[in-house]
């Protein structure tokens, strides 16, 4: 999130390439033929139509920047209107490797293989991807729901089973030859979170779309590739510092991720958070069960309880790490309207809840912005979204460059325990254990030399074997 003297750029090497790929009428991407090609909402998520297999199946693909797997329903579900028939398509070829993956809400098991894909509002040609079809589900595919898919953004680390499982962006990078960046804009700010209409957005890849964003380009850097993993410096609420030790905000990670609907926040921040709102907002009672997201709050139709809300700013790390910048969100954007009751009622839920184990950037705050996934110089960027508007005015802003003077160096742990690592340790253990179950079964089986002779007292039978136990 850079920009401003010094760290603002519009024109970085990312930046730089995919603009003029957009300006060039002879260049293979057409950025603009990528606008709007996203339907969606906050409430049920962002999704790409795509065309897969030969001849080919129309899937609706949910867009998630916080997942590395590409899968598709490969059954019939009550839940889903399509899905993907893999005995249909004569290019599908199965790898015959079954997949899990579980998800902060939801799960599925499916079996890997590959086929052709190819996207109507995307690059222009077909691809061979890496293709989970989804056999079984619990909580993943939910009632309403207009896609039959998921497309996973992030890091090959997080890809299951492993990280040898090539992700689609990366697929396409290598078989499209476009530069290793995408950006994202969805358009849902101040509208129904789960509307009877769709909302439109914009997924570009290999680039950056001009028209999708007004003002500067900020940048912050990737603390680290797995998830989208960036350093938030502080929080405000209505313009006052929470001051909170800012290792709170990064527990025990931050991240940017389009497939999670709301902003979630560690617990003590979102306390916090809650608190401030509470006191700086113009409504002496508030049920508590709307903070937890247990509860609505309804006004009147001609009512706008925006007002009645402050405003909330991020700051993240600038690319020069002397500086940072902050995102602000109007209240449009976390006070979120989601159902009419009668003809007077209007109510509204809390776009904002609590997590135990990560600062999540979901729709709630990207609604706001353009976001710039530039993996070629490990960065994040933000931009004003002109799509972020309610009655006609903008629900989200940029400022920036602040000192970090203010901060730790570093505010975010030296150490990060996340999956892959823990993945290493764990076979690193394991295989210790084996070493040393394999020695003690040598220790046993092999005829003693060096000991004395056994006695009648010395017989170790069956039922107290060490090796009949230890292997049981």
């Amino acid at each position: 999130l850079r920009p401003a003297s010094g760290s603002r750029q519009q024109d970085g090497p990312g930046a730089a390439e995919g603009l003029a790929l957009a300006s060039d009428p002879a260049g293979t991407l057409n950025f603009l033929a990528m606008v709007e090609n996203l339907q969606g909402d906050s409430g049920r998520g962002y999704y790409l139509e795509m065309l897969i297999g030969t001849p080919p199946q129309a899937l609706n693909i949910l867009v998630d920047t916080g997942s590395s797997n590409f899968a598709v329903a490969g059954v019939p579900d009550p839940d889903v209107t399509s899905y993907f028939n893999p005995e249909l398509s004569s290019t599908y070829r199965s790898q015959g490797i079954e997949v899990t993956v579980k998800y902060s809400q939801g799960s599925w098991t499916g079996v890997l293989g590959t086929d052709v894909i190819t996207m109507p509002k995307g690059l222009y040609g077909s691809y061979t991807i890496n293709i989970a079809t989804i056999l079984e589900s619990e909580n993943f595919f939910l009632p309403g729901v207009k896609w039959h898919g998921i497309l996973g953004l992030a890091y090959d680390a997080l890809a299951k089973p492993s990280s040898s499982v090539e992700t689609f962006f990366d697929s396409l990078v290598r078989q499209a030859e476009i530069p290793n960046i995408f950006s994202l804009q969805m358009c849902g700010a101040g509208l129904p979170v789960s509307g009877s209409g769709t909302n439109g957005g914009s997924l570009v890849l290999g680039g950056i779309e001009p028209s999708l964003y007004t003002g500067e380009i900020w940048y912050t850097p990737i603390k680290e590739e797995w998830y989208y993993q960036v350093e938030i410096l502080k929080l405000e609420v209505g313009g006052q510092n929470l001051d909170l030790d800012c290792r709170e905000y990064n527990a025990d990670k931050a991240i940017v991720d389009s497939g999670t609907t709301l902003l979630r926040l560690p617990e003590k921040v979102f306390s916090a958070v809650v608190q401030a709102i509470a006191r700086t907002s113009l409504i002496q009672e508030f049920s508590s069960g709307f903070w937890t997201g247990s509860q609505l709050a309804c006004w009147d139709r001609t009512e706008k309880p925006w007002s009645l809300f402050p405003k909330l700013s991020i700051y993240l790390r600038d690319e020069n790490s002397s500086r940072s910048f902050r995102l602000s969100i109007l209240p449009q954007l976390y006070i979120q309207p989601i159902l009419v009751i009668g003809d007077n009622l209007q109510c509204y839920r809390f776009g904002i809840s609590s997590s135990t184990n990560a600062l999540v950037i979901g729709a709630t705050v990207m609604e706001g912005f353009y976001v710039i996934f530039d993996r070629a110089q490990r960065r994040v960027g933000f931009a004003v979204s002109p799509c972020a508007e309610a009655d006609g005015t903008p629900v989200s802003e940029i400022e920036g460059p602040f000192t970090t003077a203010d901060v730790a160096s570093n505010c975010v742990s030296s150490v990060s325990f996340h999956e892959p690592v823990l993945w290493i340790a764990s076979y690193a253990l394991m295989s210790l254990c084996g070493i040393i179950l394999l020695v003690l079964v040598l220790l046993l089986l092999i005829p003693p030399r060096c000991q004395h002779r056994y006695t009648d007292n010395d017989v170790v039978n069956d039922e107290s074997s060490l090796v009949r136990h230890r292997w049981k």
